[in-house]
Formats: C-alpha cells, sequence, structure tokens
C-alpha cells in the first residue's frame, strides 16, 4: 500500500487498526515463555535484564531484600541504565573477568556495579558514562563502605544523576508492559487528535526556550570572542619579519582563521546547541597561538590539552590538580598554571563566574543553559566527569546534552541491546593501573583494583 493511499484512508480505520495491531503485540507478551536461568553470570545477567538490582542469596547478609528493592525502585524511578550485583567472592565469578562477562550476558549499555565479597567497583560504556565520572563516582562509594547498602546506595544515587540514556524496558515486566501498551493503545485512538495540538504546543515552547538560551549564552560567547580578539590584538608578531618560520607563519593564521570563524557561527547560530562550534573555535585558536608563543621562544611545543577547567580563557591547561566544589568530592581537573599555583598554596582559582538570577555564579553553578559552551571548550565525555555534584554536572548527564561520549560500540545509547558487540576498552572502569578488575589479572578495559 502507498503512503498517499494509507493517508487517504478515514482516521478512525487507521486508529483502529493500531489498536488491534498493538493488542496483538500485548497479548504476545502476555505470554511470553520466562527466560530459564543458567547459573552462575547467567543467572545473575537474567535478572538484570528484568530488574537492575541482583542479591546472590549468599549474600543477603549483606544486602537485605527490603535495602534491595529500595535501591531497585531509585534507579526505576530515575529511568536510567544502572545495574547493581551483590555476589559472593567465589569461583563462579573471577574477579578478573566478572565485570567484562556481565556486560556481554546481560548485553544492555549502562553502568555495572558490583559489590564482590566485600569489595567494590564499577565500569560503564562511555556513551552511558566517561571514565572520569566512574572514577569520582567509584571513590565517593568507596568512601562510604561502612555498610554494603551504604556504599551502593552512594553510588547509585550520583549514577542515576550522571548517566546518559535510559532503562531499558524490559524492567517493566511482560505483564505490565502488556498491560501499559493496550492501556496506551485505547489512549491513543481516543485522543489522537489532540496529541497533535500538544505535540505543536511543546514545539513551540521549545523553540522559545531555546532562543532565551540562546540569547542568554551570546553575553558569555561575545565576551570570549572579544578576549580571544584582544589576545591577537597585544601579539607582537610580524609573518613577514627575518627569522619567522613556515610553522610560526602556520601557528598564527590557524589563531587568525579560528577568530573569525568563531564569529562567524556565533552570528549564524539559531540554536544553543550551535555554541558549541564556537567554543571549539575558540579552544583551536589559543592552541595555536600557545603553539606559536613556544616556537618564538625556543621551549618544547605544548601538549594538546583541554582549556583551564576554572575559566577557558586561561587558554590550554598545563596539568591536573585536586580540587572539590563547596560540598562535593574531590576530583581532578585541568588547570592552567596561574591556577594550579593558586590552589597550591591554598587560594581560589580565577574562576569564570557569569551572571544568573542569584548574582554572579561560577559557570558550573549558573544552569543548564552553559551545557552547549562548555561542551566545546570540554567535550568527549570530559565535562560531566569534572562536575560531578554540580548543577551543570547534573544537567550534561542528561540524554539531551549532545555531545559525544568517550567512544562507541555499536551507536548503541544507554539502556539499549548491543549484546557482546560492545568496545571493552570504552567499557571503563573506577581506577586505572594495579592490574585489572578485583586487583587480579588484566583485563583490557581500564578496570582499576577491587
Amino acid at each position: 500500500m502507498s503512503v498517499t493511499r494509507a493517508l487517504s484512508r478515514p482516521l478512525p480505520a487507521l486508529f483502529a487498526g493500531l489498536l488491534a495491531a498493538l493488542l496483538v503485540l500485548a497479548g504476545a507478551m502476555l505470554y511470553a515463555p520466562p527466560a530459564h536461568a543458567a547459573g552462575g553470570v547467567s543467572e545473575v545477567a537474567d535478572h538484570l535484564k528484568k530488574s537492575p538490582v541482583y542479591v546472590d542469596p549468599r549474600m543477603s547478609s549483606q544486602l537485605s531484600s527490603s535495602d534491595a528493592e529500595a535501591l531497585a525502585k531509585k534507579i526505576k524511578d530515575a529511568d536510567k541504565p544502572v545495574f547493581v550485583a551483590v555476589l559472593p567472592n567465589t569461583s563462579e565469578f573471577p574477579p578478573d573477568s566478572i565485570m567484562n562477562n556481565l556486560r556481554t550476558e546481560v548485553g544492555i549499555s549502562g553502568v555495572y556495579a558490583i559489590r564482590l565479597g566485600d569489595k567494590f567497583n564499577a565500569h560503564a560504556d562511555g556513551r552511558v558514562l566517561s571514565k572520569n565520572a566512574v572514577q569520582n563516582l567509584t571513590s565517593d562509594a568507596r568512601a562510604n563502605n561502612s555498610s554494603a547498602n551504604a556504599e551502593l546506595t552512594a553510588f547509585v544515587d550520583g549514577a542515576v544523576k550522571t548517566a546518559k540514556g535510559h532503562a531499558p524496558g524490559s524492567w517493566g515486566g511482560s505483564g505490565s508492559s502488556a498491560a501499559g501498551l493496550a492501556v496506551g493503545a485505547a489512549v491513543v485512538v481516543a485522543g489522537g487528535a489532540g496529541a497533535f495540538v500538544l505535540v505543536r504546543r511543546a514545539r513551540r515552547k521549545r523553540e522559545e526556550r531555546e532562543r532565551a538560551e540562546l540569547q542568554q549564552l551570546r553575553v558569555v560567547v561575545d565576551e570570549d570572542i572579544t578576549a580571544f580578539g584582544e589576545e591577537l590584538d597585544r601579539l607582537d608578531f610580524n609573518p613577514g619579519q627575518p627569522g619567522v618560520s613556515d610553522d610560526m607563519r602556520k601557528d598564527y593564521e590557524r589563531a587568525l582563521d579560528a577568530y573569525e570563524d568563531a564569529k562567524a557561527k556565533m552570528e549564524a547560530a539559531k540554536r544553543p546547541q550551535d555554541v558549541t562550534a564556537v567554543t571549539q573555535a575558540l579552544d583551536e585558536g589559543r592552541f595555536a597561538l600557545a603553539t606559536l608563543a613556544a616556537r618564538r621562544s625556543g621551549y618544547p611545543l605544548p601538549e594538546r590539552r583541554v582549556p583551564c577547567f576554572f575559566d577557558p580563557r586561561h587558554g590550554p591547561s598545563v596539568q591536573d590538580v585536586p580540587w572539590a566544589p563547596p560540598g562535593g568530592a574531590v576530583r581532578t581537573v585541568p588547570a592552567c598554571q596561574a591556577d594550579a599555583t593558586r590552589l597550591a598554596s591554598g587560594q581560589e582559582p580565577m574562576s569564570r563566574t557569569v551572571q544568573t538570577a542569584q548574582g554572579p555564579q561560577p559557570y558550573w553553578n549558573a544552569g543548564p543553559a552553559y551545557g552547549p559552551w562548555a561542551g566545546g571548550y570540554f567535550g568527549g565525555g570530559l565535562l560531566p566527569g569534572l562536575l560531578v555534584g554540580t548543577m551543570l554536572g547534573s544537567m550534561l548527564s542528561t540524554p539531551a546534552y549532545a555531545y559525544g561520549g568517550d567512544g562507541g560500540f555499536g551507536g548503541a545509547e544507554g539502556g539499549d541491546f548491543s549484546g557482546a558487540d560492545f568496545n571493552s576498552s570504552d567499557f571503563s572502569g573506577g581506577w586505572d593501573g594495579g592490574g585489572g578488575d578485583f586487583g587480579g589479572g588484566d583485563s583490557g578495559f581500564g578496570g582499576g583494583d577491587w
């Protein structure tokens, strides 16, 4: 049947056909045979496909059924792909392979946390949670290891705020899913015309919100562009003077091109997401200037690093330093030399502040509108790990934030089925070094000690 013919059919007939199809699907789900556990990792995986928390019966003294239910409810309510297993440290669950094996058996992209005996570790697919975020959350959880419940709750509290993606549909249960599907079909039939109105209204509200956020961002981005232009004006460099090499000229041209590129992209920006390309261009330009300065001074060329976390206008970072936001856990952030020196001497860094309804605030406490701006400077999955526990960090953990992850595994997002087709080096954990998972062997995917 052609699209034209289908659209020419009366709407009631289309809705009736849709309802019939959905009811057939619901019936099939109701009568789907249950999965049969095969024991060991397979049994754990079968359970996690249906519910986010599994406690081996031998470990019930570590996590009670009521605590496990509360943990599962928290994950389901957040609609995030976070999987938790409490397992005995036995030959069934080899420390050096249990994490990777469990991820393979479950086959769903997400965050995986395992309490193995009295040890704890976690891993995540890069598109769901960055390596830095896993590291910070794991460290925070281990600091709350007075009990298995306290440790797991601390991890889950952070993970559901930070992880991207959605809970797998299989967690709803076949019976409830079928009933919900049938009810949903009836709603579709009854309210098809009203849905179109709601969609249009939601689109208008989204467009209004995006216009307001873009205006808010223009102020900050224009300041960044102006600051970079002033750097270029202050630069005492003549491409035609004696002693200037071709490489120096190329660095200078790259900086000028980046400046013009940033201005043009900001002029053409229509949505807040367009700002990411602007700050990416400014980052490239500042690195070009840093490279030019090194060539002119005869110093080693700078390493390609992300900008200073505290204020990207400071230019490329030179080292990683420990830092914690007020009331937050310590994490490692990239800093310029000036801010690294200030922190080492017990002073506050020179942080970038922006105007908010509550007055000037550091950009990471200024709300979700600054996500695209920060994403251009700190893309690739780095920023959510740096900002765990801050307002902007919570926003960046949502699926709406569309800068890339740390890598991919067949394009599966959090909660999507990927089976065994995932990159084990991308499925990374809390800490590097020390020999893989649980301190035994090398898993080859950035495991960390248990």
